[in-house]
């Protein structure tokens, strides 16, 4: 006997459709300008604290001032965010991202300048 042939029924594919977000052009350039000004803002704080910290490491002119220097940068990060709140700048309407580059660059400028406070040329 011969086999019965089972035909396929094909399903209709359903189309898919991207409708983009709106996108406002002028949120963007606005959250863009206040990042930028709390980014500032957070390079002339780096700038003092190097500053500050390089005095006092050449004030105690030893290896435990330097790990003092050091931690009074770091403790120095971790009270950035209340600092903000304190002058105003409103931290929830950055998001995290931008956050973090601005403690890693305050990091890095605030031991950088402290180095270079403590070496040769400004000793």
């Amino acid at each position: 006997m011969a086999k019965k042939r089972h035909l396929v029924k094909e399903q209709q594919e359903e189309e898919y459709s991207f409708t983009p977000s709106d996108f406002d052009e002028k949120e963007f350039i606005l959250k863009s300008i206040y990042t930028s000004k709390v980014l500032l803002i957070t390079i002339v704080f780096a700038v003092i604290i190097g500053v500050i910290a390089s005095f006092i490491c050449k004030a105690l002119d030893d290896i435990v001032a330097t790990v003092i220097c050091t931690v009074i940068v770091f403790a120095f990060v971790a009270v950035m965010k209340k600092l903000y709140r304190a002058m105003g700048i409103r931290v929830d309407l950055m998001d995290g991202k931008s956050l973090a580059v601005d403690y890693l660059i305050f990091l890095i400028l605030a031991l950088g300048v402290c180095i270079v406070f403590i070496n040769a040329p400004f000793d």
